[in-house]
């Protein structure tokens, strides 16, 4: 262990470490979320939407109503992995919501069609999230790792903070993506109306599975900030420990 067992031992001792409350926290947001969407998605994949029409269908009515014909809607396994990829320009339906005629099932797939439409008008916080993809799949992965390698490194500071602000990179990915996905919910519940596809009661449900399905990304990114915090406070002033 080295150092690192060494710092622990004299900067904690047997006592417990207060910062993982900030990790208790975090786990606990993103469990309720995830309880939230489950509960609440269930409950409205089993109310039929009076329209008749599927996942897939839905999605591609919206689409053409919105002037958008270079997206294709495809299907991929798994439950509730429904996604759109800008790329690729596809939007793609899981197992709940492709085939689904469910209130719910249409909620999701004009959701993502809501990513679709950012993309199609050029919808500034999607650019910028896209950009950052790169980087935040850096910090995600490597920004703990390169901390433990500076910790065992006899507390090298360089490393220390290079892994804190790559992990930094992660945290501003999550609340990026806040508004972006705020913004499909919106233009999700906006076109359903407006382009005459449910009622005010089915519309209703949709919301209540869109602000649930919202809730996680909300969860996460606290749980990072939280994350982040704990990385600061034990490691941000290390060198002053040292001392």
């Amino acid at each position: 262990m080295g150092y690192y067992g060494g710092y622990y031992g004299g900067y904690y001792g047997m006592r417990f470490d207060p910062t993982y409350w900030l990790v208790i926290i975090g786990a606990l947001l993103c469990i309720f979320a995830q309880m939230k969407v489950s509960s609440t998605f269930k409950k409205y994949s089993k109310v039929r939407s009076m329209s008749g029409m599927t996942g897939a269908q839905a999605a591609e009515r919206i689409l053409q109503l919105s002037g958008i014909y270079d997206v294709r809607v495809e299907h991929i396994g798994g439950s509730l992995t429904d996604h759109y990829d800008p790329s690729a320009k596809v939007l793609r339906l899981s197992d709940a919501t492709y085939s689904s005629t469910s209130v719910a099932a249409i909620g999701v797939a004009a959701h993502e069609c809501g990513h679709a439409v950012q993309h199609d008008k050029g919808y500034g916080p999607l650019k910028f999230r896209t950009a950052l993809v790169p980087v935040a799949n850096i910090g995600s992965r490597l920004g703990i790792p390169i901390i433990i390698l500076g910790v065992i490194l006899s507390m090298n500071q360089l490393l220390i903070q290079i892994g804190i602000w790559a992990f930094a990179l992660a945290v501003l990915f999550q609340l990026v993506t806040l508004p972006v996905e705020f913004d499909a919910s919106g233009r999700a519940i906006r076109m359903l109306g407006d382009y005459g596809m449910m009622g005010s009661e089915e519309t209703n449900g949709c919301r209540k599975v869109l602000s649930a399905a919202a809730l996680t990304y909300v969860a996460a990114a606290a749980s990072s900030i939280l994350q982040l915090l704990r990385l600061i406070l034990l490691f941000g002033n290390s060198r002053d420990r040292r001392d």
